[in-house]
């Protein structure tokens, strides 16, 4: 009797679970480098028995992300930087390289590039990168090269995953990545950032039809357990 509502339950589930993703794309709006993402609905069929039909299920444990550039902000910024095109800068992370779109770095008090959370930007060798802080102009080329009043310095880590799909998202703007080559002929620009690229408007509006589609689902579930519960009562008298 319950055939009809557990599929339901399970559609409720993952539409909740889609709503906690909208919510948390629309919180990023405006965080700089950060990449929006979906909830993947996959299909359970539960197999029946001779004389009862299967049961179909929808699940969603999976997530995507999508990654196509976000609009450029001009801000004049001496190490706010954004790649335009293919690539990510590479930070340590407690040991450990992760990738990140997001550039608005800054110089930490021992001449180190980091990220707002003091996380090291690395270079073209993966080794934290450094500027001289008694450097009047700092310039950045289109290739990461770092000059210091017009004298090369150190290279940006410009670099991509092999494999995008094995990245494995972290907190905030951050990706994991096993394994990664160096970006050919990268555009580094400085004096930009790079928006996220979530569309508020888009958002929305994915928020409102899952809302709908939400309440769809409740009325439905409320209707079968109105029915069952009559079928019981006709089964008591």
């Amino acid at each position: 009797m319950a055939d009809g509502i557990y599929p339901t339950l399970g559609r409720q589930t993952g539409l909740l679970r889609e709503m906690d993703v909208i919510a948390q794309n629309i919180a990023n709006a405006n965080t700089t480098g950060y990449r929006a993402e979906g909830i993947v609905f996959s299909e359970f069929v539960m197999r029946g028995g001779r004389d009862t039909p299967s049961v179909s299920f929808a699940h969603a444990n999976g997530r995507e992300t999508r990654f196509d550039q976000g609009g450029l902000e001009q801000t004049g910024g001496t190490f706010d930087l954004a790649i335009e095109g293919p690539g990510y800068f590479s930070v340590d992370v407690a040991g450990v390289p992760h990738l990140t779109r997001s550039g608005a770095f800054l110089a930490g008090p021992d001449g180190g590039l980091q990220t707002a959370e003091g996380y090291p930007v690395l270079d073209e060798g993966g080794a934290p990168l450094f500027v001289p802080g008694n450097a009047i102009s700092i310039r950045i080329a289109p290739d990461g090269t770092v000059s210091a009043d017009g004298q090369p310095v150190a290279r940006i880590g410009i670099v991509a995953p092999t494999d995008r799909g094995a990245m494995t998202r972290r907190a905030g703007t951050m990706f994991a990545a096993e394994d990664v080559q160096p970006v050919e002929n990268p555009a580094v620009l400085q004096g930009f950032l790079e928006a996220s690229n979530v569309q508020p408007v888009l958002e929305i509006a994915r928020m409102v039809a899952v809302q709908n589609a939400y309440e769809m689902g409740q009325g439905f579930m409320d209707r079968e357990d109105e029915r069952m519960r009559s079928m019981l009562r006709l089964m008591e008298q």
